[in-house]
């Protein structure tokens, strides 16, 4: 028996331009004219509708999945508001924190302003020329 050659399904334009020819087809028949199908041992042909509506979706710009965060977890998405608690903190979350690298023991100064709160982070640099005021004072 003869190898059959490997099929290569059409991707991208190709292949949307080859549906809009196919407009009257089913989408199985769509699928196999556009190369989504395989050959079994026994020379039955069998369409691959995932990959063909997945190829579509593709070829159509669509993003289905979302971006996955940096620990690949999902979980909420940072809102850039935040409001006092109970006991009269502010608490900035740990996303703001990821986004900006920062670290366990790094500093800022509080300025207050009428109707806002401002944080400078402290330069590590800066912070050693503080201590060095402080220890000859």
């Amino acid at each position: 028996m003869p190898k059959q050659k490997k099929i290569e399904p059409l991707l991208g334009e190709e292949l949307l331009k080859k549906v809009k020819e196919l407009e009257s087809e089913s989408k199985e028949d769509k699928a196999k004219k556009c190369g989504y199908y395989t050959v079994t041992k026994n020379g039955i042909e069998r369409v691959n509708m995932m990959k063909f509506l997945n190829a579509l979706i593709d070829a159509e710009g669509i993003q289905l999945d979302s971006t996955p965060s940096a620990n690949g977890r999902g979980g909420r998405s940072a809102s850039y508001r935040i409001s006092v608690q109970s006991n009269g903190n502010l608490l900035i979350g740990s996303a703001y924190t990821k986004q900006m690298n920062l670290k366990p023991g790094d500093e800022f100064i509080i300025t207050l302003g009428k109707k806002h709160i401002r944080l400078k982070q402290v330069d590590p640099e800066d912070r050693e020329d503080d201590e060095d005021i402080d220890a000859t004072a």
